[in-house]
Order: C-alpha cells, then structure tokens, then sequence
C-alpha cells in the first residue's frame, strides 16, 4: 500500500473520531470558550510566531482569526482543520490541541502569518498587507532558512507573492534555500477542500521533506 493510501486511512480515521459528538464535546470542554466581547475585543492583536532556525518546514497561515488572537494560539478556532491534519498526515503522532503548539516546535515544526494582525476574516486583507506580509516573510524564511516553507491558502499567495497562477502543490520556484509549497486554507469555512483531501496534500509535501532529506543524506 502506498504512504499517499496510508495517508488517506489514517486520515479517515482520524477526521471520523473529530466528529464523533462525544470526542467534540470533550474537546470542547477542556478549552474556555470566550465570550462574542472578549473575541472583538481581538481585533488587531497579533499571536506569537512559533518559529527556530532550521526547522523542516515553517507553515505559514494568511493571518490570526479572533479566537487565535483571543487564545495566543495558532489555529485555534474551534473547526479549525490544520491540527486534525498534521496527525492525519503524519506530521504528528497524536492530535495535538492548539495550547500544545509547542510539541510542534520541538518536532522540528513552526508557525507563522503573511499579515500580523487579526481580522473577523482574511478578506478584511487589502492586497498590500498581504504584498507587504509577503515581503515580511521572505525576510524571515531568509534569516530563520527552514528546509521547506507551506503557505496556507491559494489565493492569499497568488496575491502576496505575484503569482496569479499558482496552485495548490509544490511551486517551481524556492525561497531561498526553502521548498515552497502552497496548502488549502484548513478553516473549517473551506468547503472546496475536504478532509480526506486535506490528509493527502499535507501528507504529499511531508513524503518530499523526507525524500529531500534522503536525497540530502545521500550526497
């Protein structure tokens, strides 16, 4: 069986277990839910890159929503799809909650945004926030130099690095040093990308980090 197929497996299993109601509602109970003020009162704020030297891949979001600004978490809102499928993926060996983003970093993984500041949704972005986001990032991947960076919405990088026809997948040009890859946004809002679509995609650039790094190894 192919890793892509085992992918998909697991990835089934793992998105059926998120919507099963009792795994929701434990979920649901061990995060304080904010309150409709406390969200607005997020507008703005920023969450903290998770980000070191070296890392295998740097993921990179369009820019924080209320819930993650509110928490300080990345991916934080409730349906939101990038936790459920780094585990489905591979990329983790268990569901990680995002208060636990830190395990993420310790795996050789980081977390950052084109545009800082957070917004009720990314179309509130003019296009020169996420041109200016996009020239932010670079000068980060430049000084951070992550083996493979993933930018996390199509259209966000169409926009932020001129490049009107991409899509999702591998691009042909590098950042740097860095692999580039462009992934389907994970909100929960996203009905063009499925779950069992999500786990494959995550799951393609996770086999060319590791066939990168073999091929690296073998030099």
């Amino acid at each position: 069986m192919s890793s892509i197929l085992l992918f998909s497996a697991r990835g089934r299993a793992t998105f059926g277990r998120m919507n099963d109601g009792k795994a929701r509602r434990k979920a649901a109970a061990a995060i304080q839910k904010p309150s409709r003020a406390a969200l607005l009162a997020a507008v703005n704020r920023t969450v903290p890159d998770l980000i070191a030297p070296g890392l295998a891949v740097l993921f990179c979001g369009i820019n924080p929503g209320l819930y993650s600004a509110w928490s300080r978490h990345h991916f934080a809102r409730p349906g939101n799809r990038f936790w459920p499928a780094l585990f489905a993926s591979g990329f983790t060996n268990r569901l990680l909650r995002p208060d636990e983003e830190d395990e993420l970093l310790r795996s050789g993984y980081g977390i950052t945004n084109l545009v800082r500041r957070a917004t009720v949704g990314s179309d509130e972005l003019s296009r020169e926030e996420l041109v200016a986001g996009g020239r932010a990032f670079a000068r980060k991947v430049t000084r951070y130099r992550p083996r493979a960076v993933a930018i996390l919405g199509v259209s966000a990088y169409r926009w932020a690095f001129d490049r009107p026809a991409a899509k999702v997948g591998p691009q042909p040009e590098k950042m740097g040093d860095a692999l580039v890859w462009v992934l389907p946004n994970p909100s929960g809002l996203n009905a063009h990308f499925t779950p069992n679509t999500l786990t494959r995609v995550f799951g393609e650039l996770r086999q060319a980090i590791a066939q990168a790094g073999n091929s690296r190894q073998g030099t």
